[in-house]
């Protein structure tokens, strides 16, 4: 080997041995990375603790006060709530069983009204049936009391929406206009909750309410305003002067 050659292999060793030492340019940027996201984590944390000695212990109570009546405050909604649904399941749990058995009073009382007077007296058979169909209807309505389920009392009384169902007017004069004239099926309600509308025809055409009627001629004009009077009357004397009169001539 000859001295050129020789130098030329030491050369190449010690710049493997730099490469060697030297990290790569693509491990360098993520260890920067790592230790800048490292130094802002810290910063982060160094941040937040100071804002927390921040505080001082008076304004600490305050938060930690304000934070204990909201969570009271809410327990105490939550128990209302569940209060208030529990007392609806109670009352409100048979709705749909009660709007079905109103359909068999319904029938019980249409069979009822089906024999008159005359058949009862001439058959006692069937005057056995009735009474036993009344004693039946009696104890039914007595059970629907018990469960809070009570009729409506519509006849003869003021449509109200919220309780009838308008089926037909009648032309009635004899009756205030709005009056329910005839029942058609009777409605029901459940604790104070409307459970079935009564159907009803109501009158048309008829003389207004006597309430209505009297507040209405009862009713005193509105007293007039002093200044506003002071002001027709200046209005008033305006045409005694001179050119009022000229302006009447013309």
């Amino acid at each position: 080997m000859t001295e050129d050659e020789k130098n030329q292999t030491e050369a190449e060793v010690a710049e493997d041995a730099e490469n060697e030492d030297t990290p790569p340019d693509s491990e360098a940027p993520e260890e920067t990375a790592a230790e800048e996201g490292e130094e802002t984590e810290t910063g982060a944390e160094e941040t937040g603790e100071e804002a927390v000695e921040e505080l001082t212990p008076e304004q600490q109570v305050e938060e930690l006060n304000d934070k204990l009546l909201r969570a009271l405050a809410e327990a105490e909604n939550v128990r209302r709530r569940a209060k208030r649904d529990k007392s609806d399941a109670a009352k409100y749990a048979i709705t749909n069983f009660a709007r079905e058995v109103l359909g068999v009073a319904d029938n019980m009382k249409r069979a009822m009204a089906s024999v008159d007077s005359e058949a009862r007296k001439k058959d006692p058979a069937l005057e056995q049936l009735m009474v036993g169909l009344e004693m039946t209807e009696r104890e039914m309505l007595s059970t629907f009391e018990r469960f809070g389920i009570k009729p409506i009392e519509a006849m003869g009384e003021k449509f109200d929406h919220n309780l009838h169902e308008a089926m037909f007017e009648l032309d009635d004069t004899s009756k205030p206009a709005g009056t329910v004239m005839q029942v058609v099926e009777a409605g029901y309600v459940l604790n104070d909750r409307l459970l079935r509308p009564a159907k009803v025809g109501v009158s048309k055409g008829g003389p207004k309410e006597p309430d209505a009627t009297r507040a209405a001629e009862g009713a005193t004009p509105a007293p007039i305003d002093p200044a506003l009077k002071d002001g027709q009357g200046a209005y008033e004397d305006k045409g005694k002067e001179p050119g009022a009169q000229l302006d009447e001539e013309l």
